[in-house]
């Protein structure tokens, strides 16, 4: 592996986010965290993602609270988002566990990349994306291809196997995830911070529940990782999962997915930025495919629902989509 992908791989390791060979990890929101190489401290391990789940669903729940919102009380609505939180929290989460165990990194971000592409079968399945035009499909393939350049899998060694197969698997999930969100969910008159904060303490119950899969040991963790969980469990899982609720009340499941595509492009320009690191030419031409492609998905974009546009809570509603 060249040190231009090794670098790559330390800073994307997908959507939700990935640990590198160098053991620093860069959350969804592209900032360069220090990690301890392995333990159960890690944020990508069982505790770590029940760790992030906790800070989350804490902050989730002052902003609902402090908006004057409450938690959906009716049982049907609870139902639907525990389903939600199994397909876009719990099982992702466990399967990244598994695949970036083995997976290099390069190889999880491009199959993190798949989302948008099973956010737009499943779209097409269940009738929600009708009368796609061929400039928006163009605009998800070119966007997917831009995020290949980028990661440049073809110089990777390593296995892949069963663990490629997991975070694969692991990208369709987001993808049923969001298009349950969006066909279940919102748009129902339950306000996009509620929503969000429940479905946090749903994924955090189901989190809980995998520990034991991991072994119960004590956790040691320094203080950069320490810094690093409550950064990833406020920022990158708390108020980005609220976003992205709102992105799928105003946009649709598959342009929520798309969003996706962007994260490598943040990654690699703070990297070059703020840490001085090598941008190639290829990385480069990866981020301008990334953009064009992302402006063509949303060059049709749907009317915003009342849902979305009644949810108001001023701390969270500037970095809107």
């Amino acid at each position: 592996m060249t040190r231009d992908q090794g670098d790559h791989g330390e800073r994307c390791g997908g959507q939700d986010m990935g640990v590198g060979a160098g053991g620093r990890a860069r959350p969804a929101v592209g900032i360069d965290l220090p990690l301890d190489r392995a333990g159960p401290g890690r944020p990508d391990s069982g505790a770590g993602h029940l760790s992030r789940c906790v800070l989350g669903t804490a902050t989730l729940l002052v902003a609902c609270l402090g908006s004057g919102r409450r938690l959906p009380r009716d049982r049907a609505v609870w139902g639907h988002v525990v389903v939600a939180a199994f397909f876009c929290n719990a099982l992702p989460f466990a399967l990244f566990s598994i695949g970036q165990q083995t997976v290099d990194s390069g190889v999880a971000g491009v199959l993190n990349a798949t989302t948008p592409l099973w956010s737009l079968l499943i779209g097409v399945v269940i009738g929600s994306e009708r009368g796609l035009r061929p400039v928006r499909l163009g605009g998800l393939l070119l966007g997917f291809a831009g995020v290949v350049l980028i990661f440049a899998p073809w110089q990777t060694t390593g296995p892949v196997g069963w663990a490629a197969l997991a975070i694969v698997a692991a990208a369709a999930s987001y993808a049923v995830g969001f298009a349950y969100m969006g066909r279940k969910l919102v748009g129902k008159g339950v306000p996009t911070i509620s929503l969000s904060a429940a479905q946090l303490v749903a994924a955090t119950a189901l989190t809980s529940l995998t520990l034991p899969a991991g072994g119960l040991t004590p956790i040691e963790i320094g203080a950069k990782t320490a810094i690093a969980v409550l950064v990833l469990g406020v920022v990158a899982t708390g108020i980005t999962f609220h976003l992205t609720y709102r992105v799928i009340a105003a946009e649709g499941a598959t342009n929520a997915a798309t969003v996706g595509y962007l994260l490598p492009v943040v990654s690699v320009a703070l990297g070059a930025i703020v840490l001085d690191e090598v941008l190639s030419l290829r990385m480069v031409a990866g981020m301008v495919i990334v953009l064009v492609g992302v402006a063509l998905t949303r060059r049709h974009k749907q009317a915003l629902s009342p849902s979305a546009s009644a949810d108001v809570w001023p701390a969270l509603s500037a970095p809107r989509a």
